[in-house]
């Protein structure tokens, strides 16, 4: 296995320097007077991001960065969103990214203390694959060479620890310390994050970011397309997929998963689909990569914690073709997926397997419209398989406690087509998973990194995103304790004139840590908090902003059949009060499998 990831990430990087080296040659061979307009280095970055789709630049002001924002502040088709911290700011331009496919998300912080504040996020969008630029500024490069000991250094000289750091979580790094490829530099920084599809890391000194240089590349777009396949390969691994997909009679489950939305291509996903009608579920992180009122969609599947009928339908198909698969623990219900790897065609962004054979290069960007047609034949014979029916019904309790069994049915109903809807990790996470979700819906959380508090920063960049692309509402469920550690950018969201609905789960504290050990024990606590104050605090007293507190079942419905509260012209904050010790069915499955594998060796009885 380590051989094939060698071989794999080796033919991605040489698809990456095949890209590069084709947009310098179209960028040479696109002749430009001599006397081309000159830009500054730092104008000729936000030139590209804008291209790129960027609207909203998220991070906190420090001095080796101002310079550089004063231009964000000039340039006419940028905004900055100004964050009240720099993780916080990481997560935003994590949450823009996701909502703007195909764009990218940016964000700026200064040397040293502002952008290690930020790695943790930045490692979450590296981790789930997701393209953000990490733009820092820097002393000037005199300074940088000279080494004095600077405020925001070790003090030791090392310069250049903070870099060594972010290598770890970028795909590719650029410092811009000459004008003479500043340009070139940004530009291929910019396109290994847009077609990789995780985060880069750009250094701009204070000096550089006022150099003037042509702009004549900027005439160029940048190539966001995904590398070609070798033709000859490609009909092969198709070729090979049509028999074992003719010798199976059609019998074939497609599983979808976070990949297939991170790396564009729910369009060639959907085609696919409907061509073939083969049956489709998907893995949670994979959640609305297909509209889940598709025809042909069953549910999620989450290994052995699946809803038996979907357990059945997908492991006891003849074969899997999976799409953008990301294994990980809680996206495979603890590493309990029972489908071997000879039953399973795994088609990724840059390599593709079928059952035990590896083909490095052919990613499904490409692939798959031409797989398309060759598997169309078997649209007839797909559709007698039946799926499950995928709904969610609202249990009739004897009881007005506002139950996790209850509450995401409940709240299932109040979806609307387009919206945009974040859940944070724990109970969020995993009680949205049996939710049915509308119609181009975009569903955002972090099953992979899994950093509490995630979801309200990503809140801020994924309503920025909704309202450049005119999608529906943007609509936050965050427990208690995760929102304590972000809780401040809900003033940048009321600043940003904002209108999301915030979904606080009052539980008393952090559920899900509670179901993995100490269920009793204080550290699981957090401190009570009168969340329906928070945003006047936060508007300075004006009439921008609205709380709720609900207690029943009676209350909540009332709230969500409200049709001024439906509408979310103002920034809403719902407070739900929910027994400490309840969790969605899923979470409590989840933890018990993964006790078993973490245990400590001791029994906790407190």
């Amino acid at each position: 296995m380590a051989q094939s990831t060698e071989h794999i990430t080796s033919t991605a990087n040489l698809h990456k320097e095949i890209s590069h080296l084709r947009h310098e040659l179209k960028t040479t061979a696109e002749s430009h007077p001599a006397s081309s307009e000159r830009i500054r280095v730092g104008d000729y970055l936000l030139e590209r991001l804008v291209q790129l789709g960027v609207t909203t630049l998220f991070g906190v002001p420090g001095d080796f960065n101002l310079g550089f924002l004063d231009l964000v502040e000039d340039h006419p088709k940028i905004h900055w969103a100004g964050n009240c911290n720099e993780l916080n700011a990481s997560y935003a331009a994590d949450g823009f990214a996701r909502v703007k496919e195909g764009s990218v998300g940016a964000v700026v912080t200064t040397f040293g203390v502002g952008e290690l504040s930020a790695i943790n996020g930045i490692a979450g969008s590296f981790s789930e694959h997701v393209p953000v630029v990490h733009i820092v500024g820097t002393p000037n490069t005199l300074q940088l060479k000279t080494k004095p000991m600077l405020h925001h250094t070790l003090g030791d000289g090392r310069f250049d620890a903070y870099q060594k750091a972010a290598e770890q979580f970028t795909i590719s790094q650029a410092h811009l310390t000459r004008k003479e490829n500043a340009d070139v530099e940004i530009d291929r920084v910019l396109t290994d994050c847009i077609i990789s599809g995780r985060p880069v890391y750009l250094t701009l000194p204070t000096d550089v970011a006022y150099e003037r240089i042509s702009a004549a590349r900027l005439s160029t777009p940048l190539n966001k397309e995904s590398p070609e396949n070798d033709p000859d390969i490609e009909a092969s691994v198709v070729e090979s997929i049509y028999k074992l997909v003719k010798e199976a009679d059609g019998d074939v489950a497609v599983l979808v998963d976070a990949c297939a939305i991170r790396h564009r291509i729910k369009k060639e996903l959907r085609e696919f689909l409907d061509q073939s009608q083969f049956p489709v579920y998907a893995a949670p992180m994979g959640k609305t990569a297909i509209d889940e009122d598709h025809a042909r969609y069953g549910g999620v599947y989450v290994g052995s914690i699946s809803h038996p009928e979907i357990l059945e339908k997908v492991e006891g198909a003849k074969f899997i073709i999976s799409i953008g698969s990301m294994l990980s623990d809680f996206n495979t219900g603890n590493f309990t997926y029972h489908i071997p790897k000879g039953k399973t065609i795994e088609l990724h962004s840059d390599h593709s397997r079928v059952l035990h054979a590896l083909y490095p290069g052919i990613g499904f960007k490409k692939l798959l419209p031409n797989l398309t047609a060759k598997l169309a034949e078997f649209r007839e014979v797909a559709q007698k398989t039946p799926v499950p029916s995928f709904t969610y019904a609202v249990p009739d309790e004897p009881n007005d406690i506002i139950s996790q069994a209850y509450l995401w049915p409940r709240v299932g109903q109040f979806f609307k087509p387009k919206d945009v809807i974040l859940a944070e990790t724990g109970t969020s996470s995993f009680g949205i998973i049996d939710v049915p979700l509308p119609k181009e819906a975009t569903l955002i959380t972090q099953v992979l990194w899994g950093s509490i508090g995630y979801s309200v920063g990503a809140t801020l960049g994924a309503a920025c995103a909704a309202r450049d692309l005119n999608l529906g509402r943007t609509i936050l469920f965050v427990g208690d304790g995760s929102l304590q550690l972000t809780v401040q950018e809900l003033s940048t969201m009321v600043t940003n004139k904002l209108t999301p609905i915030i979904f606080v789960l009052n539980n008393s504290g952090y559920t899900i840590e509670r179901y993995i050990r100490g269920m009793h024990r204080q550290y699981n606590n957090v401190a009570s908090w009168d969340y329906t104050q928070i945003l006047k605090t936060f508007t300075g007293g004006n009439d921008v902003t609205v709380s709720y507190k609900v207690k029943t079942k009676a209350e909540l419905n009332a709230l969500l059949n409200d049709e001024t509260f439906k509408k979310a012209e103002k920034m809403q904050l719902v407070e739900i009060i929910m027994p400490a010790e309840d969790a969605p069915a899923s979470l409590s499955r989840q933890t018990e499998l993964g006790g078993k594998t973490n245990h400590y060796g001791d029994p906790e009885t407190v």
